[in-house]
């Protein structure tokens, strides 16, 4: 009920029988007045007190409870009196049955209406959605870069030699399979990744895969550098940082020596954290490729850093969903050292070195890896130009016909072990000089299947399988096209036909565990310090035996007063007599 319906009515608009005075009134009022005239006039005025007081505190009442009424919400800027006028208009309007039951959407309504845009333009103004912004964004990928007739002749070799692969083909062969992504969004993936060919000096690139995350998701591009060029960039990134970390040496140590005047230095630690062990060089291993990611095709490339065992190592112990965001902290237990780059860098590690596979014989050892020791690990390989193909049948047959083409991960966090415990030269010459100490155990070697292992070979997980393999078709078997699935990894998808293959990863990046994933327990709380007599609390002395005390130390001070003075005067007497 509106305001204005209420307190819009003059008192000459309600009908009779509103009217403040009628009939019944005054008969009221006139027996009221004979009453009055047999009682003394101060009982009327004491009355007519009463009266009015009544009436004052009521109309207090109604204004309080109508000023509570207009306050304005801070949050809507609205007050409840004008919204249940229009709630009560509304019920009014429209009279529809069983009212008391829907009030409360009635309510809702009449409040959606108020904070609908006002348009106070001639034309309606729309808000942009996030995909026409996208759009606005993925203009720049199919924009044709303006050629000259000089530069025309360039242009076509530098096509010859790209490095950009063939999205659209691989692609096609996954989508017959039953795998991949959207034709628009392949295509939008394509010309992001002929941009970051042709703002890197690179020798390879290859679409490695989508992962996918809780408000964005990752595209990943596996690249290889030219001969030096990669160098000469990581070359300027670890000068600037060992430029920060000098300045940083040079004010702890002007800290320290100011310290060190004024304060005397606290006992020094005796533990010895392990051995760091360091990460593998680029082009070898864990770091043979270098992997850029960007959320959405023509948004920038981000290069990912090198990955370390210390982050592969705790990447196994945790199991994060990927936000989307690289600068995110991955807060986990056991702690991950970095962010959700390093973690999104070192998965992708772990999953390229479980499902790269490729069929038997595409690959094989060059001449220079077949005349090394056997001892040592081969990591190079090259194309096979007699590989002639394996027929569809024989590659879903057997797993014997597939291989790993990718190094396997140890537990060490490497591709090739490193041991902790070895000494350099200058350690060597120290121990020569010093005397001859117990070295300790040298740890035994981690070993890990080599290079082109048959895919026959890998351990089942809870009797299942770690491979499935499907045909593309078996109506037309001729013509079929044979994939393989990963069981460990999945997400992980690798099609064959002739002498074509690929590998493909769309998931999130998450590693198959038979049972539920539960993080590592902490460990045991340290126990407490021995109690000894040093370290055993002493009651306080009495004042008495404080006295006793210092009674015994003077005694002992004179005494010792005492044998100087008497070895002087010896020494005196023994110089007299000489």
């Amino acid at each position: 009920m509106s305001r204005g319906w209420r307190e819009g009515k003059t008192m000459s608009e309600l009908p009779d029988s509103e009217s403040p005075i009628s009939h019944s009134d005054s008969d009221f009022k006139a027996h009221q007045s004979d009453v009055a005239s047999s009682m003394s006039s101060q009982e009327v005025l004491v009355q007519m007190e009463n009266q009015n007081t009544l009436t004052s505190a009521n109309e207090t009442m109604i204004q309080n409870a109508k000023a509570y009424l207009l306050q304005k919400s801070t949050m809507s800027n609205l007050n409840l009196y004008d919204h249940l006028s229009q709630v009560l208009t509304k019920l009014l309007d429209e009279r529809p049955d069983n009212a008391v039951d829907i009030f409360e959407d009635i309510s809702k309504k009449v409040k959606q209406t108020q904070f609908n845009k006002k348009m106070d333009t001639l034309r309606d103004e729309y808000e942009t959605s996030m995909a026409y912004s996208l759009a606005e964004v993925q203009k720049s990928l199919f924009a044709k870069a303006v050629e000259t007739e000089e530069g025309a002749g360039d242009h076509e070799e530098e096509v010859i030699d790209s490095p950009l692969p063939n999205v659209m083909e691989m692609a096609y062969f996954f989508q017959n399979t039953g795998i991949g992504l959207s034709s628009d969004e392949t295509y939008r993936i394509f010309l992001a990744l002929k941009q970051l060919v042709e703002t890197y000096p690179l020798q390879k690139c290859r679409f490695w895969g989508k992962i996918l995350g809780i408000n964005g998701n990752y595209i990943v591009a596996e690249v290889d550098f030219r001969e030096g060029e990669e160098d000469t960039e990581e070359l300027g990134e670890e000068e600037d940082a060992e430029g920060k970390e000098d300045e940083r040496d040079e004010l702890g140590q002007t800290e320290e020596e100011e310290t060190e005047e004024v304060e005397d230095k606290p006992p020094a630690s005796t533990y010895k954290p392990p051995p760091v062990i360091p990460k593998e060089e680029n082009r070898s291993g864990t770091n043979r490729y270098t992997y850029f990611v960007c959320s959405e095709p023509a948004k920038p490339w981000v290069k990912l850093p090198p990955v370390t065992p210390a982050q592969i190592t705790v990447a196994r112990k945790i199991k994060k969903f990927f936000t989307g965001n690289l600068e995110a902290p991955v807060i986990s237990y056991p702690p991950f050292p970095g962010t959700e780059m390093n973690y999104l860098r070192a998965q992708i590690a772990r999953i390229s070195a479980g499902t790269q596979i490729s069929p038997l014989g595409f690959y094989q050892f060059g001449e220079e890896e077949e005349e090394e020791e056997e001892g040592s690990v081969r990591e190079n390989y090259e194309e096979n130009t007699e590989f002639e193909g394996i027929a569809t049948s024989e590659l879903l047959d057997s797993m014997a016909n597939w291989v790993h083409h990718t190094q396997h991960i140890l537990p060490q966090g490497r591709s090739s072990w490193f041991n902790p415990v070895q000494k350099k030269e200058e350690d060597y010459e120290e121990e020569e000089e010093e005397e001859e100490k117990q070295a300790p155990d040298e740890p035994e070697p981690e070993v890990g299947p080599p290079l082109l292992t048959p895919l026959s070979e890998d351990a089942e997980v809870n009797h299942i399988p770690p491979w499935a393999a499907k045909s593309s078709t078996i109506l037309i078997p001729q013509y079929a096209i044979a994939m393989v699935r990963s069981n460990l990894w999945p997400g992980a998808y690798t099609f064959a036909i002739g002498k074509k293959f690929d590998n493909i990863y769309i998931g999130w990046g998450h590693k198959y565990n038979p049972e539920n994933y539960s993080p590592p327990a902490a460990p045991p709380v340290q126990p407490e310090f021995s109690s000894g007599p040093d370290t055993t609390e002493v009651d306080d002395p009495t004042v008495e035996e404080e006295q006793a005390l210092r009674a015994a130390m003077e005694e002992r001070l004179a005494a010792a007063e005492e044998a100087e003075e008497e070895e002087e005067e010896e020494e005196e007497e023994e110089e007299d007599d000489n």
